[in-house]
């Protein structure tokens, strides 16, 4: 499957983002998530399957990466 193409895709900022810019923004396209720091929209995008995804929510809500 061909990589997902972010740079017109329609990204929000994560709810858990702070007020000091650690931010976070994810967006949807084509059945697949991107991932990229706010500061940087132009930087790298962190591109997961639904199934990734959910494996990586999953371990953020544990604690797993604390």
């Amino acid at each position: 499957r061909p990589m997902v193409d972010f740079s017109d895709a329609r990204w929000r900022k994560a709810s858990a983002s702070d007020a000091q810019g650690a931010c976070v923004e994810v967006a949807f396209k084509d059945g697949r998530y991107g991932m990229r720091d706010s500061k940087d929209p132009a930087g790298p995008v962190l591109r997961f399957t639904p199934g990734e995804w959910s494996a990586f929510v999953t371990g953020v809500r544990a604690g797993e990466f604390d």
